[in-house]
């Protein structure tokens, strides 16, 4: 009987509200003592090697099963590959539409297998492929393909007009339509 509520507790929505806010708190005190620390253990950037042109992309959701977790994107600059001209031009050619000219990367994708693991790998052994291809005297025939860059269409760049700029005069031009 003592266990009835009388009227003198909050109720449910009120104590949703004390748990929000404690948690709320709680991340307070941790920007507030435990974050700083983090500083402690901060690395210097390092850009990649002539050792590692590969850069692989995975996609985390921390703790929760996803789909698109085992999803695993490569990029790389064929230039960084160490080949001769002829083949990076080879090799430019035979990733197709997967090359930007704009950033000279090409980027490839892979989500076909269960694991990140296996998406890695088999995206490493087609760039190995690719490679492989654009080196073999068999692909003599591509120095007369032309490069076909039609599917990078450039970003169109908008200027800012002039007459936007907000100078002193058009400050007072504003102040006196406002003030009419």
């Amino acid at each position: 009987d003592e266990d009835d509520y009388q009227g003198d507790d909050i109720s449910s929505l009120g104590h949703a509200e004390l748990e929000q806010t404690r948690e709320i708190r709680e991340y307070a005190r941790l920007a507030g003592w435990e974050m700083p620390l983090l500083a402690n253990l901060t690395k210097p950037y390092t850009p990649p090697t002539a050792a590692t042109p590969l850069r692989f992309r995975y996609t985390t959701y921390m703790g929760e099963q996803h789909p698109a977790q085992r999803k695993v994107v490569v990029e790389f600059d064929p230039q960084d590959l160490s080949l001769s001209p002829a083949h990076t031009q080879n090799l430019i050619k035979l990733a197709g539409v997967r090359y930007n000219p704009t950033t000279k990367l090409v980027k490839m994708s892979c989500e076909d297998h269960e694991t990140q693991a296996q998406n890695k790998r088999y995206l490493g052994d087609t760039i190995k492929a690719l490679i492989a291809k654009a080196k073999s005297p068999e692909s003599a025939w591509l120095k007369d393909v032309p490069v076909d860059f039609r599917h990078a269409k450039p970003k169109k760049r908008y200027q800012f007009p002039e007459e936007w700029l907000l100078t002193e005069e058009r400050k007072k031009e504003l102040e006196a339509r406002r003030e009419a």
